[in-house]
């Protein structure tokens, strides 16, 4: 079957769906497009997103196509319900589509009713908040017929039957606590001395995690980062280091992120009230409903030395923050500067750094990349301005 992702909610899941498709998050262990290919190995799967996004993920429609929310976590039943629709079909969750088979975009006659409980990625703060389950369900779906690698024997495990070790990954030693939820430690990745770890957890492959450093449950550390300090709840996507000390909670950061030594996030404000978040769609402020959130940042972005982050911060695409004292808890796309005030982070200095970072990890930037970059730097002015 051709299935096409549709992006109900991009708008609401924005600065970290600036630069890549809602099926391009990671949640869990695996993004969301990757958890699909999964349950359904003998399907196809395109975008249909944002025009200037559609170059490097571009849209392949057939005469019959699943049209399916790239929001939805996929399971057993629901792939089989999906199956089961006929031409011009839709399935509703309550007051969502989670997908209609058509020709086209948009055409289906009826819907039928999803009567059992599914997770669907409607805000940024959903990240965090569903990885412990997402961590769960990807376990099971990525280490289902396979066998471990031997845990070491220096490493002190408990409920070592819900710890994996896939092919390359080193350990020198340290404690693996999966009695609350399965630890996942990827190809080629390593853990190093010294190192607490409290499921559900994952390392992803070529991840790094440094000496010391004091792991908390439901934190995902993506491809090729580098993480130290404590660390709880929080999902770095990829490409992104928090190499030392300082406290990240309840957060995601985007890809090719660095955060500077000593970096601290609050979680939880001094009156314990709920935590409101910068909205993209309001243009304001909105009541996340969570007593915890941190910090959200989007792919690129810097922060240097002992940077502090207020409750709840939004960062955008390619900001680099600095100086002492908190800086506002919004700080929009391509900002330069900290607590004493912002100014617009010159495009082509932007593009400099992005290209040195990209090539530590052997990646070259390509045209289309920095396409990409140049479209979110002009949308996001209406920020800066303010």
């Amino acid at each position: 079957m051709n299935v096409v992702f549709i992006e109900p909610y991009r708008s609401q899941l924005l600065p970290l769906s600036y630069t890549k498709p809602v099926s391009e998050l990671r949640c869990g262990i695996l993004k969301m497009k990757e958890k699909w290919e999964k349950h359904c190995p003998s399907f196809t799967f395109s975008n249909l997103t944002e025009d200037y996004l559609s170059e490097i993920w571009p849209l392949h429609i057939e005469g019959d196509n699943l049209f399916l929310n790239a929001s939805v976590f996929p399971n057993k039943n629901l792939v089989d319900s999906l199956i089961d629709l006929k031409p011009n079909q839709a399935l509703s969750y309550n007051n969502d589509i989670i997908a209609y088979r058509s020709g086209k975009q948009g055409e289906y006659s009826d819907a039928i009713k999803y009567d059992k409980d599914i997770l669907i990625l409607k805000n940024t703060w959903d990240i965090f908040k569903f990885n412990h389950t997402a961590i769960k369900d990807d376990f099971d779906l990525l280490t289902r017929n396979k066998k471990s690698e031997p845990l070491p024997e220096h490493i002190v495990a408990i409920n070592p039957g819900q710890i994996f070790i896939e092919p390359g990954a080193k350990l020198i030693n340290g404690t693996l606590n999966a009695s609350e939820g399965p630890i996942y430690i990827g190809n080629n990745s390593e853990i190093m001395e010294s190192v607490n770890i409290r499921g559900p957890f994952a390392l992803c492959d070529h991840a790094v995690v440094k000496m010391g450093a004091k792991i908390y449950t439901g934190t995902t550390i993506g491809p090729f980062s580098k993480v130290g300090g404590e660390v709880s709840n929080s999902v770095i996507q990829g490409f992104s280091n928090k190499g030392h000390d300082g406290f990240l909670g309840n957060s995601v950061i985007g890809e090719w992120c660095n955060l500077g030594a000593d970096t601290n996030t609050s979680n939880l404000k001094n009156n314990y009230a709920s935590v409101k978040l910068w909205d993209y769609n309001k243009q304001g402020f909105a009541d996340t409903g969570l007593q915890f959130c941190g910090l959200i940042m989007g792919d690129h972005s810097k922060c240097g030395i002992n940077t502090m982050f207020n409750t709840g911060t939004v960062v955008g695409v390619s900001a680099n923050i600095f100086g002492e004292g908190f800086p506002r808890n919004f700080i929009p796309s391509f900002s330069w500067g900290g607590k004493n005030g912002f100014m617009t982070y010159k495009f082509e200095k932007a593009i400099e750094v992005a290209e040195v970072v990209m090539k530590r990890r052997n990646i070259k930037i390509r045209a289309q990349d920095i396409k990409i970059l140049e479209h979110v730097f002009e949308i996001s002015q209406e920020f800066r301005r303010r």
